[in-house]
C-alpha cells in the first residue's frame, strides 16, 4: 500500500516537524513527529508496519528511517532517529516548525493483514531497532481480535536507553500482552529483568505453535536469539527479520543495497529468515 498522490518516486513530500522528543539518556535518539504539509497528501498516505521512508534535509541529503508510527495513528508520522552521521546530526539540530522532506512509504512491511492474522505473535527487539516493531505492536493492539497471544521481549544496554518508556509501562499493565523488558546489566533503581535479549528469549521459551516471531536488532543479537528459539521448535519460515543494507535510493534503482537476487529497499526490508538464509554468505 502506498500513497497515490505523487507519481515521481524521487520527489519527497514537503513536511514540517511538529514535535521532538528526546528518547534516551545520552540524547542520541530522538523521536520526530512529522506532518505532511498538503492535506490531500496527508489523507492519501498509507503505510504498512515495517515500511520505511527517506527523510531529506536541504543541503545535507537524505536517509532511510523506519516508520515508528502505526497506520492507525492518523495525521502524522513518527520517526525515531539515532544521531550517527551528517544527515542525522543535522536532523537532531532541527527544531519544531522546521521543514523536512518525506519520500515514501517504501519497501515491504510485516504481513499484518495476511500471514500474521490469527497467529500468536512474538516481538523481539534490541536497542533502537524497536521503532518499526512499535508501529506493528500498536497496529495489532488496535486490531486485537485478529491475533492470538502477543509476547514482547525488548532490551537495551541501560534503563535510560530504552525507547518509548511511557508506552512500555502501559503495555506491561495490559492483561492481553506478555511483556518482558530487560537491560544488559544491573543498574541503580532498576527492578526489572537483567540479561541480554537472547538470554531472556531462552527463559521465556515462546511456543512456536501457530506463531510468528518478528525480530529487529543488531545482527549479533539476531544471531544469538535464533538458537534458543530453535531449541523449542521454531522454524526459519516462522521468523521475520527487518534488515538494513546500505539503502540509498529506496526504490531498487541505484544498486547500493543489492544482495544476490534481492534489493533490500524494494524486496525488503522485511524478509523471513528462510529467505535470508538463501542470500550470499557475506550478507
Amino acid at each position: 500500500m502506498g500513497s497515490e498522490v505523487k507519481m515521481n518516486p524521487y520527489l519527497p513530500y514537503p513536511a514540517v516537524i511538529e514535535d521532538i522528543k528526546v528518547e534516551t539518556e545520552d540524547g542520541n535518539l530522538k523521536t520526530f513527529r512529522v506532518v505532511l504539509e498538503d492535506k490531500e497528501e496527508r489523507r492519501a498516505w498509507r503505510h504498512v508496519p515495517g515500511q520505511f521512508a527517506m527523510l531529506s534535509i536541504a543541503g545535507k541529503g537524505e536517509i532511510p528511517i523506519g516508520i515508528a508510527s502505526s497506520p492507525t495513528e492518523k495525521g502524522h508520522l513518527l520517526f525515531t532517529v539515532n544521531r550517527a552521521g551528517v544527515v542525522t546530526t543535522a536532523l537532531h539540530k532541527m527544531s519544531v516548525g522546521d521543514p523536512i522532506g518525506v519520500r515514501g512509504p517504501l519497501g515491504n512491511g510485516f504481513p499484518v493483514d495476511t500471514e500474521l492474522k490469527g497467529k500468536n505473535i512474538v516481538i523481539i527487539a534490541g536497542g533502537f531497532a524497536f521503532t518499526t516493531l512499535r508501529a506493528t505492536l500498536l497496529y495489532m493492539l488496535e486490531n486485537r481480535a485478529d491475533y492470538g497471544k502477543i509476547t514482547v521481549i525488548y532490551g537495551a544496554r541501560t534503563p535510560g536507553m530504552l525507547l518509548y518508556k511511557e508506552e512500555l509501562k502501559a503495555w506491561q499493565n495490559r492483561d492481553d500482552l506478555d511483556v518482558h523488558i530487560t537491560v544488559d546489566r544491573e543498574a541503580p533503581g532498576w527492578d526489572g529483568l537483567v540479561g541480554f535479549v537472547p538470554t531472556i528469549a531462552g527463559q521465556v521459551k515462546p511456543s512456536p505453535e501457530n506463531a510468528a516471531a518478528l525480530i529487529c536488532g543488531p545482527p549479533i543479537m539476531i544471531k544469538f536469539t535464533m538458537p534458543p528459539l530453535e531449541e523449542v521448535g521454531w522454524k526459519d519460515e516462522q521468523v521475520y527479520l527487518s534488515l538494513e543494507n546500505r539503502m540509498k535510493c529506496g526504490i531498487g534503482i541505484c544498486g547500493h543495497c543489492n544482495v544476490g537476487p534481492v534489493y533490500v529497499c524494494k524486496d525488503g526490508p522485511v524478509f523471513t529468515r528462510q529467505e535470508v538464509q538463501r542470500l550470499p554468505v557475506e550478507f
